[in-house]
C-alpha cells in the first residue's frame, strides 16, 4: 500500500518523498487529524509554533 504524500497546510508544498517528510517535515494534530508543514516552513514559522504549545512543554 503506497504512503499518501504529504502536502503542507502553509504553503501546499506536496512531500516529493513521504519517508523524508516524516523525518524533516513537521507534523500536528488539528481537529483529530494529521497537519504537515514542510521543512522551510517550519523554519519561517518556528517561533509562532512554540508559540501555541501549552506552558507544560517548557
Amino acid at each position: 500500500m503506497a504512503q499518501d504524500a504529504p502536502v503542507c497546510a502553509t504553503c501546499g508544498q506536496v512531500a516529493p518523498d513521504p519517508a523524508l517528510a516524516a523525518i524533516t517535515w513537521t507534523r500536528g494534530t488539528e481537529n483529530g487529524r494529521d497537519v504537515w508543514t514542510c521543512d522551510r516552513c517550519s523554519r519561517e514559522h518556528l517561533r509562532s509554533i512554540e508559540g501555541k504549545l501549552d506552558s507544560a512543554w517548557w
